[in-house]
């Protein structure tokens, strides 16, 4: 009997943990990567160091693949690894296992996925639509492709679809055609002075990255005299949550620092709050920002550069033809989304899985596992997708030797 075939996609922490459970469960598979290298989206932050230590950042089942091949697995201490050092020591020694390495295919986009023979709104519910094989639509180097697959589990992350500038999370006027005078992923500032040095850089966001983001700013203008950063934050009175307890000594140090800047503490920061991005357009060589104050006044600021830090959600295009049931408010699969909107605690270290329950679709065996499958949610820990893949695997084991117990 033929054997299901799983199209994972996405190479990074999620993927690679689902295609090691494809070898311990004897599916075959194929892990495609948009990227050169795996983890593309790590890659892309690979300077920024993680608020997670090292205890955090490995599945057992990564250890337990590392450990037999002889490689050597970084020890549970305190110290929290860069993404490039996740990647050096972990996923690319995963990636490059000889029962991995041979189904990986990086440089390859996966476009779009469909059912063969069927458009999306035909075969509602029917078990003829779970017996027809995906079809993917694939990009790469040498041009575009068909594939087929039995599952498709859609580990593709968020951060390579970052959200815009503009009030009510769409585009500003001017933003799109801007584009190159507007960065939306963490820069490394120390790593090209040349780029950031002396400039004015107008910082718009208040998560996480836009903390790591002005704190590294704040270092970088104390070294180059003439950088100036303008911070600008939606909120007037923003909601850092500071806690001195916080089990992830990173995570608190950062927050703490940021609330410091927003307050004052930088004589090279210079905080708006209260404020949206109203406009942006070209003027003399700079960049012209109109901001919108609560009340409703104007202020136009001349920058060199925009640094974007808004937040990110799933690509949600790939499955455009597939009868996925989204959370109208976080874009998450609606019964994960449910069950998120109904916990009690909104910390990534108080998360777990939901159950396979809340991952199952109305499109049969179509998953969609790892942070992409919290949608706008933020409490996202890296542990939740690994206990999601496995989750899925015992199902799928279940219905390949039942039938009757494959999801619906």
């Amino acid at each position: 009997m033929k054997k299901t075939h799983i199209a994972i996609l996405g190479a990074g922490p999620t993927g690679l943990e689902a295609a090691l459970a494809a070898v311990d469960f004897g599916f075959p598979f194929t892990l495609y990567e948009a990227s050169s290298g795996v983890a593309g989206h790590v890659r892309s932050w690979g300077h920024v160091r993680l608020f997670s230590p090292w205890s955090f950042d490995i599945s057992e089942r990564m250890r337990r693949h590392l450990e037999t091949a002889g490689h050597p697995v970084p020890e549970a201490k305190p110290d929290c690894p860069t993404g490039d050092e996740l990647i050096e020591r972990v996923l690319d020694p995963l990636a490059a296992l000889p029962y991995v390495e041979p189904h990986l295919r990086t440089g390859t986009r996966v476009v779009e996925i469909g059912r063969e023979g069927l458009l999306k709104h035909e075969e509602i519910g029917s078990g003829r639509r779970g017996a027809s094989r995906f079809r993917l639509l694939l990009e790469d180097e040498s041009g575009e492709s068909i594939e087929h697959a039995d599952v498709v589990l859609d580990c593709t992350g968020t951060y390579g679809n970052p959200n815009t500038l503009g009030d009510g999370g769409i585009a500003a006027p001017g933003e799109r055609a801007l584009a190159d005078g507007i960065r939306r992923h963490i820069p490394d500032f120390l790593g090209e002075p040349e780029v950031w040095a002396g400039k004015t850089v107008l910082l718009v966001g208040a998560g996480h990255s836009a903390q790591t983001a002005a704190t590294d700013l704040s270092d970088l203008a104390e070294r180059y005299p003439g950088t100036r950063v303008l911070w600008a934050l939606r909120r007037s009175q923003p909601e850092w949550a500071v806690d001195p307890d916080d089990p992830l000594p990173e995570r608190a140090r950062l927050v703490a620092e940021a609330e410091q800047l927003a307050d004052g503490s930088s004589e090279f920061i210079e905080t708006l709050k209260g404020v949206v991005v109203d406009s942006l357009a070209r003027r003399s060589g700079k960049i012209e920002v109109t901001l919108r104050h609560q009340d409703g006044t104007l202020t136009r600021i001349a920058v060199d550069w925009v640094l974007s830090l808004t937040g990110s959600v799933g690509d949600h295009s790939i499955y455009r033809q597939l009868q996925v049931h989204e959370c109208y408010a976080t874009a998450g699969p609606m019964k994960l989304s449910a069950a998120l909107l109904g916990s009690t605690t909104e910390d990534c270290l108080d998360q777990e899985s939901h159950g396979v329950d809340n991952l199952v679709n109305p499109e049969l065996n179509f998953f969609i596992l790892g942070v992409k499958s919290y949608g706008r949610n933020a409490a996202f820990l890296m542990r939740v997708g690994w206990q999601q893949v496995e989750e899925v695997f015992e199902l799928l084991a279940a219905a390949a030797t039942n039938p009757s117990k494959s999801p619906a």
